[in-house]
């Protein structure tokens, strides 16, 4: 029997949402936009959005964890109005991208639905059933530079959280796929709907940095090694505040300046006074995100010496003064 998730249908909802799945798929794939279209609202309080879980055959279809999911079969759904099909991710997908099963199932289902979209690895999938040749894409980090050889005619956007391309959408890594849901919920429902989800999920309805796929201080997560050094980072993220030259950050790290800038460099990809800018910036965007508060107080939580400063460096990073960031994404605009 299909789980409630895939029974969600009521009364006024007009809005399919089908999750298509197969054996491995990755939970979070799935879970992560699936709890962000369970819980959006319509304008009288109503459940938005009718979701169902699909996989080839129906049925439980297990996942990467221990957890099942049940799902109904992509051939009981012909004929059906949707609007959105998702395609989920996970190792696997890879090998699913060639399932001809699946292939024809998601087929029946993408040539009447509105939008149709993966996530993660997902990308795979569509792009053997031709869903990305000629368009704009992304996947998972770690598999983009395959993905653009495997569909030459793609361009493939390594650093995207997401990318929207007419009706096609396609996400980054797992847990991009939550963004890409609450970006889908706001072209649907509006802001003030995805904002209240985000504040509920406690999530940035956009990260800081706009597209980045993922910030300086857990990009240095994945490539540093050096204990000492990556403690040094995780203490710099949390005294932003403070001065942070060169001079002190040598001195913390008991190196000269010369040899510290060196091997932080070689080992980050980036000088010391870059990340602390890159650092300082992604901060001040949270805040311009998430609080109402004057940019005379951001300048100095965030350890920027003046208000000009501020400004000229964050119009270098984002490309609009700190006024736009955030009257585009911050509170004021809910």
């Amino acid at each position: 029997m299909p789980s409630d998730s895939a029974k969600t249908s009521k009364l006024g909802i007009d809005h399919h949402i089908v999750l298509v799945v197969f054996q491995g798929t990755k939970l979070l794939d799935v879970a992560g936009p699936l709890q962000v279209f369970q819980d959006a609202r319509d304008t009288q309080g109503n459940h938005a959005y009718r979701i169902t879980l699909a996989s080839v055959t129906g049925g439980s279809i297990e996942t990467d964890t221990c957890i099942s999911l049940d799902t109904v079969s992509l051939s009981s759904l012909l004929g059906e109005p949707i609007q959105t099909v998702l395609v989920s991710g996970g190792a696997v997908a890879l090998e699913f991208a060639e399932n001809e099963p699946l292939q024809q199932g998601l087929r029946s289902l993408a040539e009447s639905a509105e939008r149709i979209s993966s996530i993660c690895t997902g990308a795979f999938i569509l792009a053997a059933g031709g869903y990305l040749s000629g368009r704009k894409a992304t996947t998972h980090w770690m598999h983009c530079h395959a993905l653009s050889q495997k569909e030459k005619t793609t361009q493939v956007n390594p650093d995207a959280i997401f990318v929207v391309d007419g009706n096609l959408w396609t996400s980054a890594g797992v847990s991009s796929g939550i963004d890409m849901a609450l970006a889908m919920v706001e072209k649907d429902l509006g802001r003030p709907e995805a904002l209240r989800l985000a504040r509920v999920l406690v999530l940035y309805l956009k990260r800081p940095g706009g597209q980045t796929q993922f910030s300086t201080h857990l990009q240095r997560q994945l490539t540093l090694a050096d204990d000492d050094l990556d403690r040094l980072l995780a203490w710099i993220d949390e005294n932003l505040a403070l001065t942070l030259s060169v001079e002190q950050l040598a001195e913390r790290a008991h190196m000269s300046g010369r040899n510290f800038s060196r091997v932080f460099t070689n080992k980050t990809g980036i000088t010391p006074a870059a990340y602390v800018e890159q650092r300082r910036v992604e901060d001040a965007c949270r805040l311009l995100e998430d609080e109402d508060m004057p940019l005379k107080t951001i300048c100095s939580l965030v350890g920027f010496r003046s208000e000009e400063t501020l400004r000229r460096v964050f119009q270098k990073s984002k490309g609009v003064p700190p006024s736009s960031y955030a009257a585009r994404f911050g509170r004021s605009k809910e």
